[in-house]
């Protein structure tokens, strides 16, 4: 979904005279166009279907298995829906891959469409779920994200050093002992 450039370079020229800034002064002259050029890259997956590209990268694998799948440490970032300030931090993300199995790139991929949106963490992890459940027909899912966020970090509580970890799983890999084995293995930094 395109969003309506003129109409958010209006509201940010609204937005600056209304904390008492010039918009026509030399240093935001053109403000209004990045950011309108800004929220066209951040809000991207606003009406974008997560699954189209797991489906469109599936192929039945030569060796089915049951096995997870975990990529860790995949850098995201979102917007607060209630602040519209950003987070940031990183996914680890487990699959089963049943009778197909997805290009690694597909997934990161999939990150970036459901976090280009105004979110919140909890959702994010849900919509993974929902997406490699679909997408793929992954029997199992777990997803932790560790985000730093700006609505904590630079107004309200002021806690810059604070991150918020989140774990959401689905199918298979929300009983025990496979979430713990999952969680302890995407925990570790050796491998």
């Amino acid at each position: 979904m395109a969003i309506d450039r003129d109409r958010i370079v209006a509201a940010v020229r609204d937005i600056l005279v209304a904390i008492g800034e010039d918009p026509s002064r030399d240093g935001l002259r053109e403000t209004p166009g990045r950011v309108a050029d800004a929220m066209a890259e951040l809000y991207a997956g606003v009406g974008a279907d997560a699954t189209e590209g797991l489906r469109d990268a599936a192929s039945t694998a030569d060796v089915v298995s049951n096995d997870p799948v975990i990529l860790r440490d995949l850098a995201f970032r979102s917007m607060c829906e209630h602040h519209l300030l950003p987070f940031n931090g990183v996914a680890h993300i487990a699959y089963a891959p049943t009778n197909v199995v997805v290009g690694l790139g597909r997934i990161a991929r999939m990150l970036e469409t459901i976090s280009s949106r105004p979110q919140v963490q909890e959702r994010i992890g849900l919509e993974i779920c929902e997406a490699l459940t679909v997408g793929v027909g992954s029997s199992g899912v777990l997803v932790v994200l560790d985000a730093r966020h700006e609505c904590v970090a630079s107004r309200g509580a002021k806690q810059a050093n604070a991150s918020a970890l989140t774990v959401t799983a689905a199918g298979s890999f929300a009983l025990e002992p496979t979430r713990s084995a999952l969680l302890t293995l995407i925990g570790r930094g050796d491998g």
